[in-house]
Formats: structure tokens, C-alpha cells, sequence
């Protein structure tokens, strides 16, 4: 009878001790689009935090404690966001990295703020999202008036005339088309179509025909990649040769998937340097490191953004000497200065948003490469 009872001691001993070790640690919050149409980028912003979480403890942890990395999916859709949300908040979590997409990073920002939890979205550029006073919120992603001046600028270089604008309604893209569209009026050059499709349709042929009639020198597309291959696809089907401009929400190798190369080739996009272009050493030693532990490289930039956000808020937690949110919150907005990001410096402003100009102009090539341009 002693060697069972022993058994049974040491097991709950065991159990105990995993329990005190896990009420021990320190939760980072991650939510991401593990499933739906943007699940290629919640996939590698998992796999980035958990690695950068794994390291960080090898340097053990943060505050003398270890680093538990608690993830919820919200399937790129604001309802299941607004859910995984509320579900991050019982669960201890001092600071929460993402979302993705502008609508549903925005589904979950007064959740995160009213908890006095940080939040560091990823890639989340509507405007608005840093205009409502929240003292919770910060972005490692630049903001859409930004890129739209960018991309206005970007338009007048490659001397188009006539731009036809097509979004889809989300957040991000009607702001970034409203944005560009107003300062390219500005700038004397003619818009000729404005309007929206429907994401998640698989035949864009009415629109393609619409935007084909109001005859443009250019097409900016504002939307998300998923679309924007399906348009290129559909486009060159058609055999219309007009060139297309994308936002930086294009920003993905599944774009080329979805395309072909061949309509991929020729089409430009906005975006914050793709990881190949990283070329601070914390991105290339991280990267090498990435590349041993998956066997492949990030998918896009965005997923690299949720990096950032992780090491922001560890170096918030160890700045502040605090798992406190408002003293984290606190020390990102008045301390973090040029903080060595995997894109660059880190740096925010009182209003959550990241310092500092990112954006470049890419285009695909023949081999469906994402190369910068020099203009």
C-alpha cells in the first residue's frame, strides 16, 4: 500500500507544483485570426510570440518570472473578437498583443482599456483607432493617413492621371481610401471610380467591369489580400492590362497564391519593409533563429508587428517594474524611446501610435518576389 499512496503524493505534488508555477508566471495575452481568411498571418503571429516568449524566458523572464503566452482565435470577425476579448481578460492576462484587421482590433479596444489591460495591435491602421482617448491602446503598425499620404505621393511619382479607388468597407480600407482620394484631389489628380466590392465573394467580374468602363490610368485597391488576388486573377482573365495599387494590407505571399504569378507580376503595393528587408540586427539574429525553429520564413510584415508588440510590452512590464496596466501603459507612452524593435525603433506617442515613417513601395516580379523600389 506505501508505493501507490507515495505514487499517489508525488503525482499531486506534481499537479500542485505545475499550478503554483502557472499562477507564478506572467500572462501576455496574444489574439490573433488563427482560422478564417487571414489565418496565414494569426499562424505566424503565434509561432513569432511563442518563440520571442521562449527566448525571453531563457534570459529568464521578465521581473524574476516566467512568461505564459495565453492566445485566443478571433477568426478575423469583430463578434468572435469582442468574445475572445472578454475571455483574455479572466484570465490574469497584464498586457494583450493584436489584432490584425482595423473592424476587429476595434471590436475589442474598450474591452482591453476598461480592464486596464494594454493592448499593442499589430496590424490594425484605421485612424480612428488612436482618436478616442484610450490610454490602453497602442499599434507597432502605422496609421492609414500616413499611408495614404504615402500612397497619393506614390501615385503622383508613377505620373497616373485618372485613379479609380475600390475598398471594401472595413475600417482600414474605406479610411485609407478616403484619406488618399481627398489628397489626391488635392493634388489636381482625377478620380474616376469610388466604391466598394463585398469581401468574401469568389467572382469580382461586375465590379472589374465598372472599374474597365470609367477607363483609369491606375486601380488603388485599399482592401485585404485574400481579394486582392482573386481581382488580379480576374482582371487579366478578362485581359485588361491596367496596373493595380494595393495597400499594405496586400502584404502577403498568399497574394501571389491566389493571383498566379503571372497576374500577380507588375502589381504595386504599399507596406512597411517585408522580413527580407529587416535589417536590424535584433531582425536578422531573430529571423536566422525563426528559420531554425519553423523551417520557413514569417509570411509578412504584420505577423513581425506582433513581434514588436511582444517586446514592447515585456520591456513596458520591465520598465515600469510593474505588472500593473496603467503603470505599463504609463511608462510606453512617456518612457519607451527608440526602444530596438524587429522593424526598427520602437517609440510611441500620447496617443498610442508608433513614431517614426516605415512605409516603402513594392512590386511583385516575374518569380512572384516582393521587391522595394527606388523612386
Amino acid at each position: 500500500m506505501k508505493k501507490p499512496l507515495l505514487a499517489l503524493v508525488a503525482a499531486i505534488g506534481l499537479v500542485t507544483g505545475s499550478i503554483a508555477q502557472a499562477a507564478d508566471a506572467i500572462k501576455i495575452g496574444l489574439m490573433a485570426p488563427l482560422t478564417g481568411s487571414w489565418a496565414s498571418e494569426g499562424q505566424s503571429m503565434k509561432k513569432i510570440v511563442e518563440l520571442l516568449a521562449k527566448q525571453q524566458n531563457a534570459k529568464g523572464g521578465v521581473l524574476g518570472k516566467q512568461i505564459e503566452v495565453v492566445t485566443e482565435d478571433d477568426g478575423g470577425d469583430p463578434r468572435t473578437a469582442s468574445l475572445a476579448a472578454q475571455r483574455l481578460t479572466t484570465q490574469g492576462i497584464v498586457a494583450v498583443v493584436g489584432t490584425y484587421g482595423s473592424s476587429v482590433t476595434e471590436a475589442t479596444q474598450a474591452i482591453y482599456d476598461e480592464a486596464g489591460i494594454p493592448q499593442i495591435a499589430n496590424g490594425s491602421t484605421a485612424i480612428r483607432l488612436t482618436e478616442k482617448g484610450l490610454k490602453h491602446f497602442f499599434r507597432t503598425a502605422p496609421r492609414d493617413d500616413e499611408q495614404g499620404r504615402i500612397a497619393a505621393q506614390m501615385i503622383e511619382k508613377l505620373d497616373f492621371k485618372q485613379v479609380a479607388i475600390l475598398h471594401d468597407s472595413t475600417s482600414y480600407a474605406k479610411g485609407l481610401a478616403d484619406e488618399t482620394n481627398a489628397l489626391l484631389k488635392k493634388k489636381g489628380i482625377k478620380v474616376v471610380f469610388f466604391d466598394a466590392l463585398t469581401p468574401g465573394e469568389r467572382d469580382y467580374n461586375a465590379i472589374l467591369t465598372k472599374l474597365k468602363s470609367a477607363n483609369p490610368d491606375v486601380v488603388l485597391f485599399t482592401g485585404y489580400y485574400p481579394e486582392a488576388g482573386l481581382l488580379l486573377r480576374q482582371k487579366r482573365a478578362m485581359g485588361w492590362p491596367v496596373p493595380f495599387i494595393g495597400g499594405d494590407a496586400t502584404n502577403n505571399p498568399d497574394l501571389v497564391k491566389s493571383a498566379g504569378q503571372e497576374a500577380a507580376e507588375g502589381f504595386y503595393f504599399l507596406s512597411p519593409p517585408v522580413p527580407q528587408d529587416l535589417d536590424t540586427p535584433e531582425a536578422q539574429a531573430f529571423l536566422a533563429d525563426y528559420q531554425k525553429q519553423y523551417e520557413e520564413v514569417p509570411a509578412s510584415i504584420w505577423a513581425v508587428l506582433s513581434g514588436d508588440g511582444f517586446r514592447a510590452a515585456v520591456a513596458g512590464i520591465e520598465g515600469a517594474k510593474s505588472t500593473n496596466g496603467g503603470k505599463i501603459a504609463e511608462y510606453l507612452h512617456k518612457s519607451l524611446k527608440d526602444y530596438p524593435g524587429l522593424s526598427g525603433p520602437i517609440s510611441f506617442d500620447e496617443k498610442g501610435d508608433r513614431e517614426g515613417e516605415v512605409y516603402r513601395l513594392y512590386k511583385v516580379n516575374a518569380d512572384g518576389k516582393f521587391v522595394m523600389q527606388k523612386l
